[in-house]
């Protein structure tokens, strides 16, 4: 079996198409997603069609929750509250019934998805450093689990008590007892590679490969500017 794994996505239509068009032709299985589909960028009702057209497993995000009233809208900075409410307004019910039945965790084939943190997944906590990996290795059930939120790809992995974290390409999942995965962002970089990013899950090889992925940044940024949400937010996507 072989999985795509995406993650905050952030209404980034132009960025999120061309990595389906990668994972399609990887031949994955089913696609995962760990949430914030909408968020900063100008495209979110498409977004939400197309994760919705892929049949995807999902998790809420933070922004995903804020944009329906079910995570305050004060804890973002003022760009990112911007967005939120004007994403609000430009989705129909619909839309915004489907962000709010998300779950925040999911399990599924031995593998969890959430956006954040496990321990207390409402609060939306990062997993930045070991002590962090902990709290959620003491209430994994799964193997393996993959989230988002920090929009940086990288692994932790827990093996007899001890946990280690690595920066890569590909990661053997066979080398540890759990492992948690950040699958980076399809719609936001923030580790100075400025492509998306997404997780290919092989259940028969037990690897995880971070694929980094092209996209039409002009595109965006353009949407962005067009849609009068703050300039920022397209800046983002180019530094």
């Amino acid at each position: 079996m072989k999985y795509g794994v995406v993650g905050d996505i952030h209404s980034n239509y132009d960025a999120l198409t061309a990595v389906v068009d990668e994972l399609r032709l990887e031949h994955v299985d089913k696609i995962l997603c760990v949430g914030d589909i909408v968020g900063y960028a100008a495209e979110p009702a498409k977004c939400i069609d197309l994760v919705r057209e892929l049949n995807c497993t999902v998790v809420a995000g933070n922004h995903d929750y804020a944009v329906v009233g079910k995570f305050p809208v004060n804890y973002f900075h003022s760009d990112a509250r911007a967005a939120v409410l004007w994403t609000e307004k430009q989705l129909p019910n619909e839309y915004l019934d489907f962000l709010k039945k998300m779950p925040l965790v999911e399990e599924l084939d031995g593998i969890t998805l959430v956006h954040g943190s496990l321990n207390h997944p409402e609060f939306f906590d990062y997993i930045r450093t070991a002590v962090d990996a902990q709290l959620s290795f003491d209430l994994l059930k799964t193997p393996i689990c993959f989230y988002g939120h920090t929009h940086i790809p990288l692994v932790f992995y827990l093996k007899e008590g001890n946990i280690q974290v690595e920066r890569g390409h590909v990661f053997d999942v066979k080398k540890a007892d759990k492992v948690l995965v950040n699958v980076g962002s399809v719609g936001q970089s923030r580790d100075w590679d400025i492509r998306s990013s997404c997780a290919i899950y092989d259940t028969d090889k037990m690897t995880v490969e971070i694929r980094r992925i092209k996209y039409n940044i002009n595109s965006a940024v353009e949407k962005i500017y067009l849609a009068d949400l703050p300039k920022a937010n397209a800046l983002r996507l180019i530094m």
